[in-house]
């Protein structure tokens, strides 16, 4: 069980940041997701994608006023991520994306990888807590393999990547298409699990890991 601490806004924004460029930098080279959940979690409720920032601030788990700056900082930190695993490899910082992912069934992809993330995350906080960072890594492992989108289930980790032009990116035509589905995806698991668990707005403050919000 975790302490919890209440952190400033600077505090948990930056816990964003940083969190969403390592994942960027790691799921480009490799996987690291349950050790940046587990290490930031406690700070900002290392939630390193808008799409659950948003899910969370509409079961009031976390203020909408503070939303932008996570999404912000989210973002930020994506493009970040990026451009580290890019000169770590010794590429470019940034190159436009020409890796086509278009049409209904990458698109529909996305809808079903980010409704089960959010299914996952709502699920596991009210009956599991303890166990949010090890079945989001699973679930978005999986969803790697299961999707013919490769599961970006994130609109940051999706405009970000379309900077990357290696096998993991997007064109930046297509991301539009991706991110419209993530928040639908998102959306849709948040109205479901609302009726499922009629408790689960008492939950939200513990998305993905219960964090301190207060703002000094």
């Amino acid at each position: 069980m975790y302490w919890k601490v209440n952190f400033s806004l600077a505090r948990r924004v930056a816990a964003e940041a940083i969190g969403t460029a390592l994942l960027l930098a790691a799921v480009i080279g490799s996987a690291a997701l349950t050790a940046l959940i587990l290490t930031f979690g406690p700070i900002s409720g290392a939630h390193f994608n808008p799409a659950v920032s948003l899910a969370d601030a509409s079961q009031g788990g976390l203020a909408w006023r503070d939303v932008p700056l996570y999404v912000l900082a989210q973002t930020c930190g994506a493009f970040a991520g990026v451009a580290a695993a890019h000169f770590m490899f010794g590429l470019p910082l940034f190159t436009a994306s020409h890796h086509v992912r278009a049409g209904a069934a990458q698109t529909f992809s996305e809808f079903i990888a980010t409704f089960g993330l959010l299914s996952v995350i709502w699920g596991c906080v009210r009956f599991r807590s303890q166990a949010v960072p090890i079945a989001v890594a699973a679930y978005i492992t999986a969803a790697y393999w299961f999707t013919s989108s490769s599961s970006f289930a994130n609109p940051a980790v999706t405009l970000a990547r379309s900077m990357s032009d290696t096998f993991v990116g997007i064109r930046l035509a297509d991301a539009p298409a991706f991110i419209v589905a993530q928040l639908g995806g998102a959306a849709v698991a948040t109205i479901l699990f609302r009726w499922l668990i009629p408790s689960l707005a008492n939950d939200a403050g513990a998305v993905i890991m219960q964090h301190g919000d207060n703002n000094e």
